[in-house]
């Protein structure tokens, strides 16, 4: 499949930079989401399971600034080049802590995606989003030591 778009347009690199952020707002949500779900009903956490839970509603205020029908205008999954490919790291999930490890790590690479092109919207609050990603990740590589502690 095709990745690459030739010298796109300022419409165009627009449409490419919401495409970016959709995908990783998504990536961010499910990763997040495994999480919670590890603490809900596997270890029985309320309170972390809480937290998570109140970090990833941190991304309704995001998509709202951003504005849910230009992200979902501009999704574009049919001719995502990766949509149909299982990365051989993405299988290796040798256990619950890998598993952890593994969306820990894939909610603060998102989150890091989402503050570098929120950078570059071209309607107001960008660096306001990109300061609530930061934000957002420094508080995912807390939780993490938190609660994995030497684990991952």
């Amino acid at each position: 499949m095709h990745c690459k778009m030739e010298s796109p347009t300022e419409t165009e690199r627009m449409s490419l930079i919401y495409r970016v952020l959709d995908a990783n707002l998504n990536r961010l949500r499910e990763a997040l989401r495994v999480i919670e779900e590890y603490y809900r009903f596997i270890d029985d956490r309320p309170d972390t399971c809480a937290s998570l839970k109140a970090l990833r509603h941190r991304l309704i205020a995001i998509e709202t600034t951003i504005g849910r029908d230009r992200l979902l205008a501009n999704r574009d999954s049919e001719n995502d080049c990766f949509a149909g490919e299982n990365r051989p790291e993405e299988l290796d999930r040798s256990g619950l802590d890998a598993l952890l490890a593994a969306n820990f790590k894939r909610s603060q690479e998102a989150s890091r995606v989402i503050e570098e092109y929120a950078k570059m919207l071209d309607t107001p609050g960008g660096p306001e989003l990109s300061e609530a990603a930061k934000k957002l990740r420094f508080s995912l590589y807390t939780s993490e030591k938190e609660l994995l502690g030497g684990q991952g």
